[in-house]
Protein backbone atom coordinates (compact mmCIF):
# COMPACT_ATOMS: atom_id res chain seq x y z
CA UNK A 1 0.00 0.00 0.00
CA UNK A 2 1.09 3.57 -0.60
CA UNK A 3 0.98 6.15 1.96
CA UNK A 4 3.51 8.51 0.27
CA UNK A 5 2.40 9.48 -3.01
CA UNK A 6 5.59 11.77 -3.69
CA UNK A 7 7.64 8.65 -3.13
CA UNK A 8 5.34 6.27 -4.62
CA UNK A 9 5.14 8.76 -7.76
CA UNK A 10 9.35 9.14 -7.77
CA UNK A 11 9.57 5.32 -7.72
CA UNK A 12 7.31 4.66 -10.97
CA UNK A 13 10.01 4.35 -13.72
CA UNK A 14 7.29 4.08 -16.81
CA UNK A 15 3.00 4.97 -17.22
CA UNK A 16 2.73 1.07 -16.05
CA UNK A 17 4.54 1.23 -12.42
CA UNK A 18 2.77 4.47 -12.31
CA UNK A 19 -0.90 3.07 -12.78
CA UNK A 20 0.05 0.51 -10.70
CA UNK A 21 1.07 2.41 -8.01
CA UNK A 22 -1.37 4.81 -8.16
CA UNK A 23 -4.46 1.81 -7.34
CA UNK A 24 -2.62 1.19 -4.15
CA UNK A 25 -2.70 4.92 -2.94
CA UNK A 26 -4.47 5.35 0.61
CA UNK A 27 -2.95 8.62 1.01
CA UNK A 28 -6.19 10.50 1.86
CA UNK A 29 -8.44 8.84 4.87
CA UNK A 30 -11.69 10.81 4.23
CA UNK A 31 -11.16 9.36 0.46
CA UNK A 32 -10.37 6.32 1.33
CA UNK A 33 -13.37 5.86 3.59
CA UNK A 34 -15.88 7.38 1.12
CA UNK A 35 -14.61 4.93 -1.74
CA UNK A 36 -14.63 1.81 0.05
CA UNK A 37 -17.69 2.57 1.56
CA UNK A 38 -19.66 2.89 -1.69
CA UNK A 39 -18.38 -0.22 -3.03
CA UNK A 40 -19.77 -2.28 -0.02
CA UNK A 41 -23.11 0.00 0.03
CA UNK A 42 -23.24 0.27 -3.88
CA UNK A 43 -26.44 1.10 -5.70
CA UNK A 44 -29.12 -0.86 -6.58
CA UNK A 45 -28.49 -1.39 -10.17
CA UNK A 46 -25.11 -2.26 -10.03
CA UNK A 47 -25.97 -4.65 -7.03
CA UNK A 48 -24.37 -7.89 -8.27
CA UNK A 49 -21.16 -6.10 -9.27
CA UNK A 50 -17.90 -6.51 -7.88
CA UNK A 51 -16.84 -2.48 -7.61
CA UNK A 52 -13.29 -1.22 -8.09
CA UNK A 53 -13.29 0.93 -4.91
CA UNK A 54 -9.84 1.95 -5.09
CA UNK A 55 -7.85 4.98 -6.61
CA UNK A 56 -7.80 5.03 -10.64
CA UNK A 57 -5.30 5.07 -12.73
CA UNK A 58 -5.07 6.90 -16.00
CA UNK A 59 -6.25 5.43 -19.38
CA UNK A 60 -4.56 5.39 -22.41
CA UNK A 61 -1.52 5.09 -24.52
CA UNK A 62 1.75 5.60 -22.58
CA UNK A 63 2.92 7.77 -25.98
CA UNK A 64 0.05 9.94 -26.08
CA UNK A 65 0.50 13.41 -27.91
CA UNK A 66 -2.78 14.48 -26.30
CA UNK A 67 -3.70 14.50 -22.36
CA UNK A 68 -7.72 15.08 -21.31
CA UNK A 69 -7.52 16.32 -17.61
CA UNK A 70 -11.32 15.44 -15.51
CA UNK A 71 -11.48 15.83 -12.20
CA UNK A 72 -11.96 12.71 -10.01
CA UNK A 73 -13.83 9.05 -10.27
CA UNK A 74 -17.09 9.23 -10.32
CA UNK A 75 -18.59 7.18 -7.32
CA UNK A 76 -20.41 4.47 -9.67
CA UNK A 77 -18.72 5.02 -12.61
CA UNK A 78 -14.92 4.97 -12.30
CA UNK A 79 -14.83 3.89 -8.61
CA UNK A 80 -17.28 0.85 -10.31
CA UNK A 81 -15.51 -0.29 -13.14
CA UNK A 82 -11.61 0.69 -12.18
CA UNK A 83 -11.33 2.90 -15.83
CA UNK A 84 -11.92 6.84 -16.26
CA UNK A 85 -14.91 8.11 -17.38
CA UNK A 86 -16.14 4.53 -17.78
CA UNK A 87 -19.70 3.47 -16.46
CA UNK A 88 -21.52 6.29 -16.16
CA UNK A 89 -23.34 9.41 -18.67
CA UNK A 90 -20.22 11.66 -18.33
CA UNK A 91 -18.21 9.09 -19.93
CA UNK A 92 -20.22 8.14 -22.43
CA UNK A 93 -20.77 11.98 -23.42
CA UNK A 94 -16.73 12.08 -23.35
CA UNK A 95 -15.59 8.99 -24.96
CA UNK A 96 -18.55 9.64 -27.89
CA UNK A 97 -17.19 12.61 -28.43
CA UNK A 98 -13.35 11.25 -29.04
CA UNK A 99 -15.13 8.39 -31.12
CA UNK A 100 -17.30 11.23 -33.47
CA UNK A 101 -13.31 12.67 -33.99
CA UNK A 102 -11.70 9.36 -34.28
CA UNK A 103 -9.72 9.27 -31.38
CA UNK A 104 -11.47 6.27 -29.74
CA UNK A 105 -12.66 2.94 -30.92
CA UNK A 106 -16.00 2.84 -30.02
CA UNK A 107 -18.67 5.86 -28.62
CA UNK A 108 -19.11 3.93 -24.58
CA UNK A 109 -17.56 3.11 -22.00
CA UNK A 110 -19.37 0.32 -20.27
CA UNK A 111 -16.66 -1.35 -18.15
CA UNK A 112 -12.53 -2.19 -18.34
CA UNK A 113 -12.92 -4.83 -20.40
CA UNK A 114 -14.67 -3.73 -23.19
CA UNK A 115 -12.20 -3.11 -25.89
CA UNK A 116 -12.20 0.24 -25.66
CA UNK A 117 -9.10 1.90 -26.88
CA UNK A 118 -7.61 5.57 -27.55
CA UNK A 119 -5.82 7.01 -30.30
CA UNK A 120 -2.90 9.12 -29.42
CA UNK A 121 -5.07 10.08 -25.75
CA UNK A 122 -4.74 9.11 -22.26
CA UNK A 123 -7.32 10.93 -19.79
CA UNK A 124 -6.59 11.20 -16.53
CA UNK A 125 -7.34 13.34 -13.34
CA UNK A 126 -5.87 15.53 -10.75
CA UNK A 127 -7.88 13.17 -8.00
CA UNK A 128 -7.92 9.67 -7.78
CA UNK A 129 -10.48 8.21 -5.64
CA UNK A 130 -14.09 9.15 -5.77
CA UNK A 131 -14.85 12.28 -3.41
CA UNK A 132 -17.85 12.75 -1.66
CA UNK A 133 -20.97 15.35 -3.48
CA UNK A 134 -17.79 15.11 -6.24
CA UNK A 135 -15.82 17.66 -4.55
CA UNK A 136 -12.39 16.87 -3.17
CA UNK A 137 -10.61 19.09 -0.91
CA UNK A 138 -7.64 21.56 -1.65
CA UNK A 139 -5.70 19.27 0.66
CA UNK A 140 -6.68 16.16 -0.99
CA UNK A 141 -6.00 17.58 -4.44
CA UNK A 142 -2.52 18.70 -3.34
CA UNK A 143 -2.22 14.91 -1.74
CA UNK A 144 -2.81 13.66 -5.14
CA UNK A 145 -0.78 15.74 -7.02
CA UNK A 146 2.81 13.86 -7.24
CA UNK A 147 0.57 11.08 -9.31
CA UNK A 148 -0.45 13.70 -12.14
CA UNK A 149 3.09 15.60 -12.31
CA UNK A 150 4.72 12.03 -12.53
CA UNK A 151 2.34 10.80 -15.15
CA UNK A 152 2.47 14.48 -17.30
CA UNK A 153 6.59 14.05 -16.84
CA UNK A 154 6.59 10.38 -18.19
CA UNK A 155 4.39 11.52 -21.04
CA UNK A 156 6.25 14.39 -22.20
CA UNK A 157 8.70 13.44 -24.38
CA UNK A 158 5.14 12.51 -26.74
CA UNK A 159 3.07 15.10 -25.34
CA UNK A 160 1.87 17.95 -27.20
CA UNK A 161 -1.62 19.47 -25.75
CA UNK A 162 -4.19 19.04 -23.16
CA UNK A 163 -7.73 19.44 -22.79
CA UNK A 164 -8.93 20.35 -18.91
CA UNK A 165 -12.23 19.63 -18.48
CA UNK A 166 -13.90 22.30 -15.59
CA UNK A 167 -12.24 24.56 -13.54
CA UNK A 168 -10.93 22.48 -10.83
CA UNK A 169 -9.08 20.43 -13.50
CA UNK A 170 -7.51 23.74 -14.74
CA UNK A 171 -6.55 25.21 -11.03
CA UNK A 172 -4.89 22.08 -10.47
CA UNK A 173 -2.99 21.50 -13.51
CA UNK A 174 -1.17 24.88 -14.15
CA UNK A 175 0.88 24.42 -10.48
CA UNK A 176 2.02 21.06 -11.94
CA UNK A 177 3.01 22.63 -15.50
CA UNK A 178 5.15 25.38 -13.15
CA UNK A 179 6.72 22.72 -10.83
CA UNK A 180 7.75 20.82 -14.31
CA UNK A 181 9.36 23.98 -15.64
CA UNK A 182 6.52 25.10 -17.79
CA UNK A 183 6.27 28.99 -18.26
CA UNK A 184 2.56 30.21 -17.00
CA UNK A 185 2.16 33.50 -18.06
CA UNK A 186 0.99 35.95 -15.08
CA UNK A 187 -2.08 36.58 -14.65
CA UNK A 188 -2.50 33.01 -14.67
CA UNK A 189 -4.19 31.99 -18.11
CA UNK A 190 -8.38 31.69 -17.02
CA UNK A 191 -10.71 28.69 -17.55
CA UNK A 192 -13.33 29.19 -19.92
CA UNK A 193 -14.71 26.02 -22.56
CA UNK A 194 -12.75 26.65 -25.74
CA UNK A 195 -9.82 29.07 -23.92
CA UNK A 196 -6.39 28.10 -25.95
CA UNK A 197 -3.14 28.90 -24.26
CA UNK A 198 0.09 28.07 -25.46
CA UNK A 199 2.88 27.65 -22.80
CA UNK A 200 6.77 26.68 -23.26
CA UNK A 201 9.20 25.11 -21.49
CA UNK A 202 13.09 23.62 -22.67
CA UNK A 203 10.30 20.65 -23.81
CA UNK A 204 8.90 22.60 -26.45
CA UNK A 205 5.29 24.31 -26.52
CA UNK A 206 1.83 22.66 -24.79
CA UNK A 207 -0.87 23.67 -25.90
CA UNK A 208 -3.91 23.90 -22.81
CA UNK A 209 -7.46 23.92 -23.81
CA UNK A 210 -10.45 24.19 -21.32
CA UNK A 211 -14.08 22.27 -22.02
CA UNK A 212 -16.79 22.37 -19.74
CA UNK A 213 -16.77 18.84 -18.17
CA UNK A 214 -19.60 16.67 -19.16
CA UNK A 215 -21.03 16.38 -16.14
CA UNK A 216 -24.96 15.68 -16.21
CA UNK A 217 -25.27 19.03 -14.33
CA UNK A 218 -23.61 20.73 -17.63
CA UNK A 219 -24.74 18.70 -20.47
CA UNK A 220 -28.78 17.59 -19.54
CA UNK A 221 -28.78 21.34 -19.82
CA UNK A 222 -27.12 22.13 -22.89
CA UNK A 223 -24.63 24.39 -21.33
CA UNK A 224 -22.19 21.60 -22.93
CA UNK A 225 -23.26 20.04 -26.53
CA UNK A 226 -21.69 16.92 -28.39
CA UNK A 227 -20.52 19.49 -30.91
CA UNK A 228 -19.27 22.15 -27.91
CA UNK A 229 -16.88 19.17 -26.97
CA UNK A 230 -16.32 17.64 -30.81
CA UNK A 231 -14.62 21.45 -31.35
CA UNK A 232 -12.53 21.55 -28.81
CA UNK A 233 -11.32 17.84 -29.10
CA UNK A 234 -10.76 18.75 -32.85
CA UNK A 235 -8.75 21.90 -32.21
CA UNK A 236 -6.38 19.95 -29.90
CA UNK A 237 -5.73 16.78 -31.81
CA UNK A 238 -4.92 19.26 -34.57
CA UNK A 239 -2.66 21.08 -32.40
CA UNK A 240 -1.25 17.77 -30.84
CA UNK A 241 -0.50 16.23 -34.36
CA UNK A 242 -2.00 13.78 -34.56
CA UNK A 243 -2.63 12.26 -37.99
CA UNK A 244 -5.29 14.25 -40.11
CA UNK A 245 -7.23 11.22 -41.32
CA UNK A 246 -8.16 10.93 -37.47
CA UNK A 247 -9.79 13.88 -36.84
CA UNK A 248 -13.34 15.01 -38.76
Amino acid sequence: MVHDPVAGAARAADIAQLDAAVADCRACPRLVEWREEVARSKRAAFADETYWGRPVPGFGPADAALAIVGLAPAAHGANRTGRMFTGDRSGDFLYGALHDVGLASQPTAVRADDGLELFGVRVTAPVRCAPPANKPTPAERDTCRPWLARELELLAPTLRAVVVLGAFGWQALLPVLSDAGWHIPRPRPRFGHAVHHTVSSTKGALHLFGSFHPSQQNTFTGRLTPQMLRDVLTAAAVAAGLPAGNVT
